[in-house]
């Protein structure tokens, strides 16, 4: 959902595409891979033209992978975000939209240590931990290589010989650099799909003045 903030990825994805294709945000908020599945087919439905879609992008662990005893609401157990995933890559296969054009992206580390703040000053404990987290992320690259998905291993490349704190605002959610790493790792695998878009409309230099209909029409 805050991914077309001010500096956000999907923001940058936008910027990067324009007059190429429509860069379509359906991020959520706090949602878990259970609630996702349940409602993606209202989000990409079957009468979507599989055609004109070049990319689409699941990115859920996060919240998932609170800990049960402490946010049983935002939980999902291991084995069931699994199958959640494989189950939405099910139905985007269902509506034409083949495994090569769909990326997973494996929830960030968690930053235990400024996540703790953030839950204390809500007067809760520290629901997530790292490790759990990094669970999540295997079974999400396990899943891409079952499905024969692309994945973007947030997890792993964000902690490769780093301190990653940097990339989280909070512990948790993706700072402006955190945003400017995902968006560089997500185009250099969207910018071979995508380079060969051509332009919508022509350059207005290109445009017959004296006629426009035959640019345009």
């Amino acid at each position: 959902q805050y991914s077309f903030q001010e500096g956000g990825w999907g923001a940058y994805l936008a910027e990067r595409l324009v007059r190429k294709c429509d860069v379509v945000n359906r991020g959520l908020s706090g949602y878990n891979s259970r609630w996702a599945k349940l409602i993606l087919p209202r989000l990409i439905t079957g009468s979507s033209s599989a055609e004109s879609t070049v990319a689409v992008t699941i990115f859920f662990g996060a919240n998932d992978s609170a800990l049960k005893e402490l946010n049983p609401k935002q939980h999902v157990p291991l084995e069931e975000y699994a199958a959640n995933l494989k189950s939405m890559i099910q139905y985007l296969k269902s509506v034409d939209i083949t495994e090569d054009r769909i990326i997973l992206i494996t929830p960030p580390p968690l930053q235990e240590s400024a996540w703790e703040q953030a839950c204390l000053a809500k007067g809760e404990k520290l629901n997530r931990r790292n490790a759990t987290t990094g669970e999540y992320a295997q079974a999400c690259v396990q899943v891409a290589g079952d499905c024969g998905t692309e994945v973007l291993d947030l997890w792993t490349l964000m902690q490769n010989n780093q301190d990653f704190s940097s990339y989280l605002s909070d512990g948790l959610h993706l700072s402006t650099r955190g945003n400017s790493f995902l968006a560089a790792q997500l185009w250099s695998r969207l910018e071979k799909k995508l380079s060969a878009l051509p332009s919508l409309l022509p350059y207005w230099r290109d445009v017959d003045h004296a006629n426009p209909e035959a640019s345009l029409l």
